[in-house]
């Protein structure tokens, strides 16, 4: 923990606010789904999740992935499966949901390393592309229809996650888990070594890392995430159908990330509420709610270069308190 809250005070923030700060998260996360519609809560953190997962790769490494999405919708599918046809426990199926999307990330990470830049996400994107068709064509995803009525379970065997409330603290708990070892891998010397490979990868090589194996690690561990965050979405609601493992899904995923702030802890959980409140509360305006997206987008960027959390981050070293 010495060397996370070393790394909080690096931006201003002493280890007591950063211990403060994840008290406060935790604190209004119970008491948020008394004050907002439970699951639009629950969307926003698995997709806060989603973002969070990416930003490791994108704002840490460098790597810019434009296949993300095979992951989220793969291990949905999974996990969709499992639950359904083969009747395991919820804890179990999220798990062999995350699994297969390690798995796959190791596949596509490792053919993706050898190539950097545009060449690299372009081979993400034509091998999620890959991904998309088996979704299609194979039938245990359902095609077009997707997954539907997949059960919730029972935590543990015991507590019974049809209750909304019993849904939210569940999906709550495996996102803090899911955020909490992401800040753990950003904060430790394998995270400073992933950033100086994404500052000057060269210098890198010449102090003796194993670049390649670094890269391939950051996406197998973001992958991993990725399908975390799918499988919950899952058993949150119920179904998997091909939204989540389309290409669309990938460049959304890079949207929250800029406009929250890539680079930053926070940033891309900030900027999946934006963009999910966004498309939640201008869904009567129809086809213009991708209109006032890519605007609010557009002057997000234009505005605040780092992202909304990144400017507030540059702000605050200005102004300490």
């Amino acid at each position: 923990m010495s060397v996370a809250l070393r790394a909080g005070a690096s931006v201003g923030w002493t280890p007591g606010r950063v211990r403060l700060a994840f008290a406060g998260m935790a604190v209004a996360g119970l008491v948020l789904p008394y004050l907002v519609y439970p699951v639009f809560v629950m969307n926003v953190l698995c997709m806060a999740l989603f973002a969070s997962a990416f930003n490791l790769l994108l704002g840490y490494t460098g790597l810019l992935s434009f296949g993300h999405a095979a992951f989220l919708g793969a291990a949905g599918y999974v996990t969709g499966h499992a639950l359904k046809v083969w009747g395991f426990p919820t804890e179990l199926g999220i798990l062999l949901g995350t699994a297969v999307s390690a798995v796959l990330g190791f596949a596509i990470g490792g053919l993706a390393i050898r190539r950097s830049g545009i060449y690299f996400a372009m081979i993400t994107l034509g091998l999620a592309q890959v991904v998309y068709f088996l979704a299609v064509q194979m039938n245990f995803t359902g095609g077009d229809d997707g997954l539907q009525g997949v059960p919730r379970g029972k935590l543990l065997g015991l507590v019974s996650l049809d209750g909304k409330y019993a849904m939210y603290y569940f999906a709550y708990g495996v996102f803090l888990f899911g955020f909490w070892l992401i800040y753990r891998t950003i904060h430790s010397p394998f995270g400073h070594v992933l950033r100086s490979i994404r500052e000057n990868e060269p210098r890198a090589l010449s102090l003796g890392y194993d670049v390649d194996r670094y890269k391939l690690l950051a996406f197998v561990i973001s992958a991993a995430l990725a399908g975390l965050a799918g499988s919950l979405k899952t058993v949150v609601f119920q179904s998997e159908t091909l939204t989540d493992v389309h290409w669309h899904m990938s460049g959304e995923v890079v949207l929250m990330t800029l406009l929250g702030g890539m680079g930053t802890v926070m940033g891309p959980s900030v900027g999946a509420l934006i963009v999910l409140v966004l498309q939640n509360y201008l869904s009567g305006f129809g086809s213009w709610v991708t209109v006032i997206t890519g605007v609010v987008f557009v002057v997000g960027v234009l505005a605040f270069r780092r992202g909304f959390v990144g400017e507030a981050i540059a702000l605050a070293k200005k102004f300490p308190f």
